[in-house]
């Protein structure tokens, strides 16, 4: 056997044994686990194969979870990380605009109309995590392990729509305070609605349009209801898996670090997912190809230019005012020191 071929197995197996012996050597933990919304695909391929089975086979055993999407608990999503602080459960996952409202300064990386597309928004969230895992730990007893995304955040809805001119008038579920300020700008009126009410309400006419990722709509059958999909994205749905700080705090140093790196090693599949979905979602709310079912035959409405520009005129003029308005210096103290530069932004 030639000496480099000996010398690379050597070095793999060594790799698996200290893998082993790593794992064998953490303390039986038992982990209550909340996951984002359960008929999204990022729950079902990866949130839930990752807590239901590989955490248990990466730690031999050591370590299992008590896993349910939120939804399946009759939760609306808003109320998770509040639970979470409470200590009803260990490790939650789930959308960061849904409870914005309580700690505006966690709508800082998602903004309606702040990054123009997905790779801007990464880069914004990566340079934006110290605040948040900051606050969640001093404010909210919460330890921040990772961020994430859904697609990008577009609209569907019943009627024709060629720009965001077009949004006046019209009533909108959206999620999260910056999303209300966006499409307030623009003379429509935001309305609150639990993401599985919004198809009966789409069909019913109670809203004329609804902001959600391009395939979560398309899971969730908002094409049953809304025949126009205005691709323009208005956020990208931030996301975040989350510790009660009390309890990680008092778990074994080498549970922390498996579950820091395994948990890290899920948030870029899911970062990988979520770009790769963002234009799968599109294609299976119009004309196809669609790997999830028949192509749903919605109208595509691109964005303009002017749309573009307008998005940002939004930015400026509703959605930054009145996220500061709720949050104050601290806000504005933070974008500036971590954003400003990858943005071209600066808040006065």
């Amino acid at each position: 056997m030639p000496r480099h071929t000996a010398l690379l197995m050597a070095a793999a197996g060594y790799l698996v044994m200290s893998g082993t012996a790593y794992a064998a050597d953490l303390p039986k933990t038992t982990i209550n686990v909340v996951g984002n919304l359960g008929i999204t695909t990022q729950s079902k391929k990866l949130e839930a194969p990752f807590w239901n089975k590989e955490v248990t086979e990466k730690s031999n055993g050591a370590i299992t979870a008590n896993f349910r999407p939120w939804n399946e608990m009759g939760l609306k999503g808003s109320e998770v990380f509040k639970l979470l602080s409470q200590g009803v459960m260990n490790i939650a996952t789930a959308q960061l605009g849904h409870h914005s409202g309580a700690d505006p300064i966690i709508d800082g990386n998602d903004l309606a109309g702040l990054s123009d597309n997905f790779e801007q928004f990464h880069a914004v969230s990566d340079a934006y995590f110290p605040v948040l895992q900051k606050y969640y730990r001093e404010n909210l007893g919460l330890h921040l392990i990772t961020m994430q995304s859904f697609q990008d955040q577009v609209l569907y809805c019943r009627d024709d729509i060629t720009s965001l001119k077009d949004l006046a008038g019209r009533r909108i579920r959206g999620s999260g305070a910056s999303q209300a300020d966006f499409v307030g700008y623009f003379g429509a009126t935001p309305v609150d609605v639990s993401f599985g009410e919004v198809q009966p309400a789409l069909e019913q006419g109670v809203l004329d349009c609804a902001i959600t990722g391009t395939l979560g709509g398309y899971t969730a059958k908002w094409h049953e209801s809304a025949k126009y999909l205005y691709t323009l994205p208005l956020n990208f749905g931030a996301g975040a898996t989350i510790a009660n700080a009390e309890w990680w705090d008092g778990l074994a140093p080498e549970v922390r670090d498996f579950l820091t790196t395994e948990i890290e090693a899920l948030s870029d599949r899911m970062w990988a997912q979520n770009a790769e979905e963002d234009i799968i979602g599109t294609q299976c709310n119009t004309s196809g190809p669609c790997p999830f079912g028949d192509p749903a035959g919605m109208a595509l409405v691109e964005p303009s230019e002017q749309d573009v520009a307008l998005r940002r005129e939004a930015l400026n003029n509703a959605v930054l005012p009145g996220w500061i308005k709720r949050c104050g210096d601290i806000c504005k103290t933070a974008f500036n020191d971590n954003l400003s530069s990858l943005t071209g932004l600066t808040i006065k």
